[in-house]
Order: structure tokens, then C-alpha cells, then sequence
């Protein structure tokens, strides 16, 4: 559930930073420009989606009082890197759906965006391990 509510904020912040203000890219850049927009509306659909559907997960678990609240935090950390890694390997090269920037070299933009995310599922990993620890004690 917070797993799901990372890689759905993860998402955001790629769609509205990258998309939108800095309009490095688009999700689907091999097409038209309209293509792009359209592809980005449906990226920003899904990440609303999945704000609301982790939201009404984390609202049932609080309710029910049985949210454990470290392994919810190291969910939202795996899932704000698992995205980011996710976009980065599977978006940009292996489907090539889409690069970070245009017309620079991509290897800092590349290291940067997959390390973030590689940093990101460290700490989640970290915090798993800690919430692990300590509800077997």
C-alpha cells in the first residue's frame, strides 16, 4: 500500500518536474507532440489513480488500527525508487519510450536518475530491515 502510494508520488514528480516544467520529455516521445501529450495524460491518470487507490489502503489500515508505520515508511522508499529505477532501465532504455533530456549526453543524466533511484531503494531496503527487526522483538 505504501509501495503503491511511492511509485504513485514518484510518478508525479516525473510527469509535473519533467514533463511540465522543464518539458524535457514526454512519456511516449516517438510520435507527434500530440502523442506525447495525450501519453502524458495518461501517465498523470494512472498516478492519480494509484494516489487514491494506496490512500484508501493506508485510510482501511489506520482505521482498523493494524498500520505498522516503519514498514509502511520503507513501502513508500521502495516504491519511490523501484519506479524511478523502473523508468529509468525499462523507460528509457531498454523500451526507449522516452530519454531524460534531448541533445546532451546522457551518461550524467542517466547515472543521476538511476543512482536517485538506486539511493532511494537503499533507504527502503534499510527501513525494511529496521521495521523487520524490530516487530520480531
Amino acid at each position: 500500500m505504501c509501495a503503491l502510494i511511492g511509485a504513485a508520488l514518484m510518478a508525479a514528480v516525473d510527469e509535473i518536474v519533467f514533463h511540465q516544467i522543464l518539458a524535457w520529455h514526454h512519456f511516449f516521445d516517438r510520435s507527434t507532440p500530440a502523442a506525447g501529450l495525450v501519453s502524458d495524460g495518461l501517465l498523470h491518470t494512472a498516478e492519480l489513480l494509484g494516489l487514491v487507490a494506496g490512500f484508501v489502503l493506508y485510510a482501511d489500515l489506520r482505521r482498523r488500527h493494524a498500520l505498522a508505520r516503519p514498514h509502511g515508511w520503507a513501502g513508500l522508499f521502495l516504491g519511490l525508487g523501484g519506479f524511478q529505477l523502473f523508468d529509468g532501465i525499462v523507460d528509457h532504455k531498454l523500451l526507449r519510450l522516452h530519454q531524460v533530456r534531448y541533445g546532451v549526453d546522457l551518461l550524467v543524466y542517466d547515472l543521476v536518475w538511476n543512482g536517485a533511484a538506486l539511493a532511494l531503494l537503499a533507504v527502503g531496503v534499510v527501513l525494511a530491515v529496521r521495521a523487520r527487526r524490530g516487530a520480531g522483538s
